[in-house]
């Protein structure tokens, strides 16, 4: 049987190169009979793959006796065991997904390529997301010698277009809203553009009235956002608890329940391809066209990746002042125009080139 492998000196160091693909690679040694063992042990794997398993299984179990016991299931159950709050709900849902259960009982030492293939192909993009985040804790525990897929090899996904809610969708929503409660919320999540969740848990403690700040730390990054807020927050506020929870209902909800309470006031109002994550775009989006600063819209919206936030702005350029204040002086910059020719300004808006004395 031809040998997979020649093997050669370059240099002072011994190389190998596929006698198929013509792809070298380096032995990293200098030694001729470390690089003969080496080499050697390149051709046996390629001849006797499922004795080079039964050999690195036994190995494995002198330091785990669980290896060869281990299963996609058990995996499972250690990292929803490392989370909590909403990350610990999400994985609790996640690892019931139904195209699992063809890995659940497979013993890990077992597991081929073709076993995740089919597992993908069954689910959805959140099937490919959450296989990703298994498969890289057990690589990351030790309780697999290699990958199973390359991580280049993994089928790309895609993600549904998102978009952001409009004035217009968000002002009709408003105004039938009948729970004060709820409609706060919604006005509150269009001026500081936080997640649902971050809103719903936010307290009185967490808002410095005297400074027009608010911060908390984003239940799912853990990360700190503090965002300064002008008179319209200022008004919904007001009509808000001043001590505890300030949404003291919704905060009991579970985060599903919410979006499904907005979705059923969208559909109401024939409004469609939103989510309450539809807010946090339009929030980044507004700042882009107000000329807000990225690294001031960055500390808003809770990220430090400059990626994620021109995902949520459409690759604009997230607080600290108030993108309310940006907004009006935004306005007032578009109020005058320059005529060139005649040597002046001249508003662009009568009433307010009055006021300005134009």
């Amino acid at each position: 049987m031809r040998q997979k492998y020649r093997m050669f000196l370059r240099g002072n160091v011994y190389w190998i190169q596929d006698n198929v693909t013509g792809k070298q690679e380096s032995l990293g040694t200098k030694d001729r009979s470390e690089a003969r063992r080496l080499f050697s042990a390149h051709n046996e794997a390629h001849r006797q793959p499922i004795i080079n398993m039964q050999i690195a299984r036994a190995y494995l179990l002198v330091g785990d006796p669980e290896v060869a016991r281990r299963t996609w299931q058990a995996v499972m159950v250690e990292i929803v065991k490392l989370k909590d709050d909403e990350t610990l709900r999400r994985w609790q849902t996640a690892i019931k997904d139904k195209a699992f259960d063809s890995l659940r009982g497979l013993p890990l030492m077992e597991t081929r390529a073709e076993h995740f293939l089919r597992v993908m192909e069954k689910g959805r993009v959140s099937t490919n997301i959450y296989l990703r985040r298994i498969h890289n804790f057990a690589l990351g525990m030790n309780w697999l010698p290699v990958p199973v897929i390359p991580k280049r090899m993994w089928p790309d996904f895609k993600f549904k277009e998102k978009r952001a809610i409009t004035f217009d969708e968000h002002s009709k929503i408003v105004a039938r809203e009948t729970n004060p409660e709820r409609r706060a919320f919604y006005e509150l999540a269009w001026h500081i553009g936080a997640s649902q969740s971050d809103i719903a848990f936010l307290e009185a403690e967490n808002v410095d009235g005297a400074n027009h700040v608010i911060s908390y730390e984003r239940k799912k990054t853990r990360e700190l956002a503090s965002i300064r807020f002008g008179k319209a927050v200022e008004r919904i506020l007001s009509e808000l608890p001043s001590r505890g929870p300030l949404f003291p209902y919704l905060r009991t909800v579970r985060a599903g329940d919410r979006a499904t309470e907005f979705k059923q006031r969208c559909t109401g109002l024939g409004i469609s391809g939103v989510s309450l994550h539809s807010y946090r775009y339009a929030w980044a989006e507004r700042a882009r066209i107000a000329g807000y600063p990225e690294r001031f819209a960055q500390d808003a919206l809770g990220h430090n990746s400059k990626a994620v936030h021109r995902a949520y702005a459409k690759r604009a350029k997230v607080i600290v002042p108030s993108l309310e204040d940006y907004e009006l002086q935004h306005a007032k910059d578009k109020l005058i125009s320059v005529n060139f020719e005649a040597g002046r300004a001249v508003a662009a808006n009568p009433q307010a080139g009055a006021s300005l004395g134009l």
